[in-house]
């Protein structure tokens, strides 16, 4: 087991190192000056290594810290219970419904598929090796952020030790039962396509996980330790199940290429899916119609084919705003005391609207489906690459864009203004329309930024696969940056100042941008 766990790492280390040297080379700048013979750099091959065990690293403790921080710790303060009871509550029944969503074994990736079917390693070696890794991984990585976290509310150590235990028990379980289903009805399992009672479970332990502690109801610890003492014994016994089960090839042959992961065929379901998607929103009447002409036209009617996943959305965020200001408009009515507060977070708050417009925005939603059904057909012809047909089209998209994004903007702008002056407003009068303005000046800023992207970047090849390295980063920095003003505390006046400002600047750099340079960078990538 010990030397088909060291070949599969080797295995895994040279696709993520390969895929790192290739990831590299589709940079603009460096896909020029770099040529294939990088795969058999050395240094570039020692990077690699460097960077797979970095992100290795990562997938052990960040997500976790993210998992602990975020859906765990963060909510304790909501709830009016033992902390220490309320901490286990969360573990246990979020734990089980994980266990089932995030089962590892039955995870169809790529380094499966080469291990057991290019390189044919044993499948039952290399199942119970890579399972008992991600076993080690995950008691290892949740292990010092319960002791950090844990320590926070004052958790006995003894506790802490037994939850990681706990949370390996019942993954070894929920695999267990997977195979054991397999065995007997000849049921496959696919992490990536839970069946429909798998979803209803989940469901009913994150209402178990919330809503019980939201009726002041929750486990106490002892009673909580009581249950994860059980799944662990339980799973003491069953693992004898994972060595004497016979059918490993079999399963992974039919997770892995059946119609799911057998290389051509994974990608092009993947892309079927997601096309089959926005079909079933599209309107495909012959009788929809335009008055405008050109390339007007030719927007006019794509995004009226497309309302339901480009309008609908987008009204539907701004009834959801909408609804949010009332309820709190009336919280200041029923409350007077809340309007300090109301008025103080508004007057510092403006930063963290811009994660918000980011979220609501459907730029990134709308390139994808100008792509998938629309550019993935017409960049085949030599007339659409023309820089005036691109240039022109470019225009009327993004008129339609900045409208799609406008209205839950105006909404949300409009709100925030009354919301400040209900609750006691300012001394400044001009926050009034640095505030309204700043916010959509932040809805025309993504507007733009997605659709430039798309544009400058193009990161669609044949197959509607995502293949721009450039493309993603940019979307990370994008997200990160967004994510950090969260962090920033600044007065309407000189954030919603430096807001519109950069918005102008950016949207008109963009532009200058787009003209001299998508002419030469739209186009299907190979």
């Amino acid at each position: 087991m010990v030397s088909t766990f060291i070949e599969a790492f080797k295995i895994k280390n040279a696709y993520r190192t390969n895929t790192f040297i290739y990831s590299i080379k589709q940079f603009p700048i460096l896909k020029k000056l770099l040529k294939d013979t990088l795969y058999s750099n050395k240094i570039l091959k020692v990077l690699g290594t460097i960077v797979s065990v970095i992100m290795e690293l990562m997938s052990i403790f960040l997500g976790k810290f993210l998992y602990v921080w975020l859906v765990i710790f963060s909510l304790l303060p909501l709830y009016s219970v033992s902390k220490i009871d309320l901490f286990l509550h969360f573990f246990l029944f979020l734990t089980l419904a994980g266990a089932f969503m995030n089962t590892y074994m039955f995870n169809p990736t790529k380094d499966k598929y080469y291990a057991m079917f290019t390189m044919r390693l044993d499948a039952r070696m290399y199942t119970l090796s890579d399972f008992y890794y991600r076993m080690f991984t995950v008691f290892v990585g949740f292990i010092p952020l319960i002791l950090f976290f844990g320590h926070l509310i004052h958790l006995p150590l003894w506790i802490a030790f037994v939850i990681p235990v706990f949370i390996v028990s019942v993954k070894m379980l929920a695999n267990i039962y997977f195979l054991k289903k397999y065995e007997k009805y000849g049921i496959i399992t696919d992490e990536n396509h839970p069946a429909k009672g798998i979803w209803i479970f989940v469901g009913i332990c994150l209402l178990f996980t919330y809503g019980l502690p939201y009726i002041n109801i929750v486990l106490p610890w002892w009673l909580t330790l009581i249950c994860m003492s059980l799944f662990i014994l339980i799973s003491i016994f069953g693992i004898s199940y994972l060595h004497y089960f016979k059918y490993y090839r079999e399963v992974y042959k039919r997770i892995l290429t059946e119609g799911n992961m057998n290389m051509a065929s994974y990608k092009t379901n993947t892309v079927d899916v997601q096309r089959e998607q926005m079909m079933k929103q599209m309107d495909i009447h012959t009788d929809i119609t335009s008055t405008k002409h050109g390339y007007a036209y030719f927007n006019d009617l794509f995004v009226k084919r497309h309302s339901k996943l480009l309008l609908r959305s987008a009204k539907k965020t701004a009834l959801i705003s909408l609804v949010i200001i009332i309820i709190v408009s009336l919280a200041l009515w029923v409350n007077p005391p809340l309007a300090k507060m109301i008025n103080r977070a508004l007057l510092i708050a403006l930063p963290y609207f811009v994660f918000v417009m980011y979220i609501i925005n459907r730029g990134q939603v709308v390139s994808q489906a100008m792509f998938m059904n629309c550019d993935h057909s017409m960049l085949t012809y030599g007339f659409y690459r023309e820089p005036k047909v691109i240039l022109n089209l470019f225009r009327e998209r993004l008129k339609s864009v900045i409208v799609i994004n406008l209205l839950p903007a105006l909404v949300i702008a409009t709100g925030l203004v009354f919301l400040l002056y209900m609750s006691g407003g300012t001394t400044e009068w001009l926050e009034y329309p640095l505030l309204f303005f700043s916010i959509i000046a932040m809805s025309i800023f993504f507007s733009v930024h997605h659709l430039v992207m798309y544009y400058l970047l193009q990161p669609y090849n044949v197959h509607s696969e995502l293949k721009s390295s450039t493309y993603t980063v940019v979307n990370a920095i994008t997200y990160f940056a967004c994510y950090y003003m969260l962090q920033i505390k600044m007065p309407i006046f000189i954030f919603g100042l430096m807001t519109i400002i950069f918005s102008i600047l950016y949207c008109f750099i963009s532009l200058i941008l787009v003209y001299r340079f998508a002419p030469k960078t739209f186009k299907l990538r190979i």
